[in-house]
């Protein structure tokens, strides 16, 4: 096997290194290269064309973050051995393999109850087991079980490299000029308190900016009024189909998407199945996109005609407020429907969509970010910013969404939100 460390040129950072040249076994595994047929950004491709870059670039961006960060702590006098510093940077390179098709869009409609993190986990462990405990080390830092807490708060916190790589990775793609971050000035401010990771005082404004970045991209991209009427579009799509399944009904599935249409999957089924698992790991976006196509010649008039809508981006109209939609609202959109489309109250009904949405942009609930100020002390960022209140960006912001079709006559009593 070639030992020398490769070359790898990312769009993001430029010319990137893998460290450790053993790393390709892993990412050449199927399950890890299946990030690759798996979007970062869901549907926001709908409203920004840019935005088509994968789970496999944002995870080799991440890993390139990473080595920069323990470099940087290291060059601090914190020690951190060969074994831990490989563990960290295995743990952020797998750190969204449990990702099913479309991202989060799709998170619990496939399988109920069952988080990305959890299936990451699972699938960590099964590769430990095929690569003889070469994981071991990886899999302590990504639950946070290893006695360096520093290295988990670098995979999963409010300043980890994931969210340090998808703001700069998501910004450059979609051409959100928001989202871009002092990632190399965080990484270069970045320490170890008492185990934790916490950034030294003179990185507050780039933490300002970092945490306001992350705000506006939730706003302009992530929550987007588009993407969110075709992800919703898109669960409502794949909830018909397994309906019908469930009913008896021909619909036609890819090997990889029919088992989860034909089971109501929960969380116990899924730990426990190798099987599912294996089946999971098979799946990714190209098959969802496959079976919409074919959908929309299917008899069934709701599946086919939100099939219709979806692949030829007629998106539904959707109104966002801060207040929620009552049962009136909701009733009248789904008699409109009725009568525009011939159809029954319950077949209306998949033409409505509602539910509420939040833009978190801080927690100090745990593991907030730690300011480290010469004296010694640790103040949490949101208190210690005396340039913006930052305090205010810890609580969520809470908007309710009404989608339908477009060409349905205007509400009578729509109010902007």
């Amino acid at each position: 096997m070639d030992a020398r460390p490769k070359l790898l040129n990312d769009p993001v950072y430029g010319f990137i290194q893998l460290r450790h040249a053993d790393f390709t076994e892993i990412m050449d595994h199927p399950w890890v290269q299946r990030l690759r047929r798996i979007s970062q950004l869901g549907m926001s491709h709908l409203v920004y064309p840019g935005a088509v870059h994968n789970r496999f670039h944002h995870a080799l961006g991440a890993l390139h973050l990473m080595q920069e960060a323990l470099d940087s702590l290291r060059e601090k006098g914190i020690v951190i051995t060969e074994d831990e510093y490989r563990g960290a940077c295995m743990a952020i390179l797998l750190h969204d393999v449990g990702h099913g098709p479309f991202s989060h869009a799709l998170e619990h409609t496939l399988v109920r109850g069952v988080h990305h993190e959890e299936i990451s986990t699972l699938i960590m462990t099964r590769l430990n087991e095929e690569f003889n405990g070469m994981l071991d080390t990886a899999i302590d830092i990504f639950n946070d079980h290893h006695p360096k807490g520093f290295l988990h708060d670098l995979v999963s916190s409010q300043l980890d490299m994931d969210r340090m790589d998808y703001l700069r990775r998501d910004s450059f793609f979609t051409g959100v000029s928001e989202g871009q971050i002092s990632s190399e000035r965080i990484i270069r401010m970045l320490n170890v308190h008492e185990g934790r990771l916490v950034v030294e005082e003179k990185g507050i404004y780039s933490i300002e900016k970092f945490i306001i970045s992350r705000r506006l991209m939730y706003w302009q991209v992530y929550l987007h009024k588009t993407v969110l009427a075709a992800e919703w579009m898109m669960m409502g799509i794949l909830e018909r189909a397994r309906d019908l399944v469930l009913q008896g009904e021909d619909v036609w599935t890819t090997p990889a998407l029919r088992p989860f249409l034909s089971q109501d999957l929960d969380r116990a089924q899924f730990m426990a199945d190798p099987e599912v698992l294996a089946t999971f790991c098979a799946l990714d976006d190209s098959d969802v996109m496959c079976c919409i196509k074919s959908w929309q010649n299917h008899p069934d008039q709701v599946l086919s005609d939100l099939s219709r809508r979806l692949t030829h981006r007629k998106l539904f109209k959707i109104e966002l407020r801060d207040a929620p939609f009552n049962q009136d609202d909701i009733a009248e959109r789904i008699t409109a429907v009725e009568k525009l489309m011939g159809l029954s109250t319950a077949d209306a009904a998949c033409f409505v969509l509602h539910d509420r949405i939040d833009n978190r942009a801080y927690s100090t609930a745990s593991h907030g970010i730690g300011m480290l100020f010469k004296d010694g002390t640790v103040r949490d960022a949101a208190s210690a910013s005396d340039h913006l209140n930052l305090s205010t960006l810890s609580v969520p912001v809470e908007r309710h969404f009404l989608a339908y079709p477009k060409e349905l006559p205007p509400r009578p009593t729509a109010v902007k939100g």
